[in-house]
């Protein structure tokens, strides 16, 4: 059975011991614990100790990202779209600078197993992504894959 990753790439407009980055960090707590009471999340990489390439550390703030893996492309869909994590996207704008250019804030990419996810596929994955646009190698909501890598609309 497959699952499906998601890679989130943002900066802090701020950094990390100013109060709204604190509140940034304070509602991803929240978002986190919605994440875990789904019951779909399968792994949530920690990014401490991450070597961020030179291309996200670009710019005045800090980088945030996450790397997390779930049991299914629908629950995924469901979870960002919904409660904690729909606040926070809602209220986005308070702690994230805007990008320019190609900068995109998420890939998603299907595995066959945990072993297969790591920050190096992640990073990899969205280099892609921001060079080629959306495959079944890695994609947006928008323009989804299946895990037979067929167009896949998410409802």
């Amino acid at each position: 059975m497959a699952i499906v990753s998601i890679y989130t790439v943002g900066r802090l407009k701020h950094p990390y011991d100013h109060p709204a980055s604190r509140d940034f960090y304070r509602v991803g707590n929240d978002v986190f614990r919605q994440a875990i009471k789904s019951g779909q999340l399968i792994e949530d990489f920690s990014p401490i100790g991450v070597t961020i390439p030179e291309e996200i550390k670009k710019g005045e703030g800090e980088p945030a990202i996450t790397l997390t893996v779930w049991s299914s492309l629908q629950s995924l869909f469901k979870f960002t779209y919904s409660g904690n994590h729909m606040q926070a996207l809602k209220d986005r704008n308070k702690w994230m600078e805007s990008y320019q250019d190609k900068h995109q804030p998420y890939v998603v990419w299907w595995s066959e197993n945990l072993n297969d996810v790591s920050w190096a596929e992640a990073f990899k994955r969205y280099d892609y992504f921001i060079q080629n646009g959306p495959s079944p190698f890695a994609f947006n909501f928008k323009n989804a894959f299946d895990e037979k890598g067929e167009p896949f609309l998410i409802k």
